[in-house]
């Protein structure tokens, strides 16, 4: 089986990056934020749609792959990183980018002030959710349950949100936009590693439930 090239995987993963950028944006513009959490699934709806490449959509799929796998779901982060990156310069160049920094500040004082195991635990909810949401979207694309497809791709994210569970390529951008980087690069270590394991953690069940069935 023919390996994706490196750069084939990262501009796919520099666009979720933007597509994450225009949902935080929109969360850290919105006065609601049942409404901001909304449309932010929005982002993740189009990443799934257009076949571009999340970290958080990707990273709990490691145990179903060989560990090749595992190249692509790395590329993936970084282009994220990349993506969010460049959206929340741009954004800065705006009229809107006062509000947005703003606002990506008191969120990411409130998330950098927590300690390592509960960025971690949150980070494992959120990448749970995150494994879901793109299962979902599988499972109903598969039997064309389309109306089915965007209420299970935007309630796991709504949940994330609303829950206060930690997104690493969200908060990359959070970061960004707050002209926060070095300090935040282990947070994001930690959110990221908290994503894997909830994200790989249902799989995982899986497998185990199904050795059990077999035995």
């Amino acid at each position: 089986m023919k390996l994706e090239s490196f750069k084939s995987i990262l501009a796919k993963a520099i666009m979720s990056g933007f597509m994450i950028g225009i949902g935080g944006t929109v969360y850290l513009m919105a006065d609601n934020k049942y409404i901001g959490g909304f449309l932010f699934s929005f982002g993740l709806f189009t990443i799934i749609q257009l076949g571009f490449a999340l970290y958080t959509g990707k990273v709990g799929y490691i145990p179903e792959n060989k560990p090749i796998y595992i190249r692509e779901v790395l590329i993936t982060l970084l282009g994220n990183v990349i993506g969010t990156g460049v959206s929340a310069a741009m954004i800065r160049f705006t009229r809107i980018g006062g509000k947005v920094h703003e606002n990506a500040v008191a969120a990411m004082e409130t998330k950098m002030s927590d300690g390592i195991f509960s960025r971690l635990i949150l980070g494992f909810f959120c990448g749970m959710l995150m494994y879901l949401a793109v299962e979902n979207a599988r499972n109903c694309r598969a039997k064309g349950y389309d109306t089915s497809m965007i209420f299970g791709t935007a309630v796991p994210v709504m949940l994330f949100i609303f829950c206060g569970f930690n997104h690493s390529v969200a908060d990359c951008f959070y970061l960004f936009a707050a002209d926060i980087s070095a300090a935040g690069l282990l947070y994001i270590l930690v959110v990221a590693i908290g994503n894997a394991l909830g994200g790989m953690f249902i799989p995982l069940m899986k497998k185990l439930f199904d050795k059990k069935e077999n035995a």
